[in-house]
């Protein structure tokens, strides 16, 4: 009788485990993955209504046949000369990272990705501490690519996920090596369009972060995000539609 509540066991386990999905062994529609720049404001919600707080530009462009850079330039309605820019590189054909900096006017912070390691440093402008960043990672793609990533995964309805990831905050507890989480995916509409929902969170926010992302079934692109940090909700609407 023992053994065979083991069996079991070990066999529930082997059922209901999940695969992490990595660069390693990631499934991607690459017909899908185009030059494209799009552009979404970005709202806060307050005492039930939506206030803008500014908007976001996202450019993907393949530098070469290897090679897809990712760039986002945010801009703020209250700090409108303020720049902030994103900018990442991934191999194209399973996004595993390259190179990764940020820049705004809070701090600056480059990450330059390894086999084994990410290097790189974080400047906070404000006290001018500069942190140098050597994390030891494998088999993981950049947190900053992975919401990109999403819109190419074999979505279907029901659809769960664990997302290899790796991330650099030193205010955070947490660093390196961490887990984006799919939670699940359902068929709905939007503005008269078929689209997936993908509800996602990530252990960089201990999970306390929730992202919904409306990607439209037939080309990918993603139309709104939903997001809800411990009950702050905002969201991102596209206003430009990707060219």
């Amino acid at each position: 009788m023992k053994s065979l509540i083991l069996f079991l066991l070990i066999s529930s386990a082997h059922l209901f485990s999940q695969k992490i999905i990595t660069p390693a062994n990631v499934s991607l529609d690459h017909t899908m993955i185009k030059d494209e720049t799009s552009e979404a404001i970005w709202y806060a919600e307050n005492a039930g209504s939506k206030v803008e707080i500014g908007s976001i530009i996202t450019r993907i462009k393949k530098l070469n046949p290897t090679d897809l850079l990712i760039k986002t330039s945010v801009s703020m309605k209250q700090m409108p000369n303020a720049a902030w820019t994103d900018s990442t590189i991934v191999k194209a054909n399973n996004f595993l990272p390259d190179y990764h900096s940020s820049y705004n006017s809070m701090r600056d912070m480059v990450m330059k990705s390894g086999k084994n390691k990410v290097t790189g440093y974080y400047l906070d402008k404000k006290s001018r501490k500069k942190d140098i960043i050597d994390i030891p990672a494998a088999d993981y793609f950049d947190s900053s690519s992975y919401p990109v990533l999403i819109r190419f995964l074999p979505l279907k309805e029901k659809y769960t996920a664990e997302i290899s990831i790796v991330d650099y905050n030193p205010k955070s507890v947490k660093n390196g090596m961490m887990k984006a989480y799919i939670l699940g995916v359902e068929k709905t509409d939007y503005k008269g369009q078929k689209v997936w929902a993908v509800k996602t969170t990530d252990d960089i926010s201990d999970k306390t972060t929730t992202t919904t992302y409306f990607i439209d079934i037939d080309t990918r692109k993603v139309l709104k995000q939903e997001i809800d940090m411990a009950g702050r909700k905002m969201s991102l609407e596209l206003i430009k539609q990707p060219s």
